[in-house]
């Protein structure tokens, strides 16, 4: 039964169970290795997984065909998924972040302005399931080192919450519209799941 499944070209779907991810392919690199006997070719190839709810991770992979370098890149960003605070659908703060000689300015935008943000920025943006910001590449646009100063805003981001407790504060202290947009966005969850 396996064998007519393979020899007729349809995949079976691995993963069946858990949770479904949103992966995208950021850039496929071409890579050489000179050796004694010739160059050795094979792919180097950057992936986004993201549950479209504020979980996100980046995976680097290397193999000699296509499909291994991405199944090796999947796991590796499976493996760095992390949570990002959101506020609705966009950030609580503005950010700036740093790769090599890659920077990123993200800033949170207002419903409905959608994604402001191209190359790896847009993807891993879309990947957490951020849809209203604006962003700013400086320097260096390499997508590698931009998926990463992507991902290191995100980790440096806070919410608001944090942010009041560290201080000693109640969080409708220190942003007094919060409290609007936290029941806004639990209307939003009410009305999505009826």
């Amino acid at each position: 039964m396996k064998m007519m499944n393979r020899m007729s070209g349809k995949r079976e779907s691995r993963n069946t169970e858990g949770p479904q991810l949103d992966v995208r392919v950021i850039r496929t690199n071409k890579v050489s290795k000179t050796h004694k006997g010739g160059k050795t070719m094979s792919w180097s190839i950057l992936v986004v997984v993201g549950d479209n709810k504020g979980s996100v991770g980046v995976g680097l992979g290397k193999a000699r065909g296509i499909p291994d370098a991405i199944r090796k890149a999947e796991e590796a960003a499976r493996k760095a998924m992390f949570m990002v605070p959101m506020i609705g659908s966009t950030i609580p703060h503005e950010i700036v972040a740093i790769s090599g000689t890659s920077q990123i300015v993200l800033r949170p935008a207002a419903a409905g302005t959608g994604v402001k943000a191209g190359g790896a920025v847009r993807a891993c943006l879309e990947a957490a399931g951020i849809h209203d910001v604006l962003s700013k590449s400086l320097g260096s646009r390499n997508a590698i080192n931009m998926a990463y100063a992507t991902i290191k805003a995100f980790q440096s981001l806070s919410s608001p919450e944090a942010a009041a407790k560290q201080r000693g504060l109640e969080a409708k202290e220190l942003v007094p519209w919060l409290e609007r947009a936290r029941k806004e966005e639990a209307d939003n969850a009410h009305f999505s799941t009826n």
